[in-house]
């Protein structure tokens, strides 16, 4: 598997994190559901154990992220 592939997922990853930081929860979402997508595409793919954990290490940290950007939404919805 390409390198390239994760290089492309980890500025993924860190464009949501960005989002999350500016509290865009929508734009963190709808990146999310993008990398997402892409790292199911890898796995269809992936043909080597190392791959494989990569892939699961990063679904591992979208599933946080997406709870994160859940609990922007519930800053956005409650104001204090």
């Amino acid at each position: 598997m390409e390198k390239n592939k994760f290089n492309d997922v980890k500025n993924g990853v860190q464009q949501i994190i960005d989002f999350i930081a500016e509290k865009n929860a929508k734009e963190a979402n709808n990146k999310l559901v993008e990398i997402s997508d892409e790292l199911d595409e890898l796995l269809d793919f992936a043909e080597e154990d190392e791959d494989l954990m990569e892939i699961s290490r990063y679904q591992v940290l979208l599933n946080q992220l997406h709870q994160k950007i859940i609990g922007l939404n519930g800053q956005a919805n409650n104001p204090i």
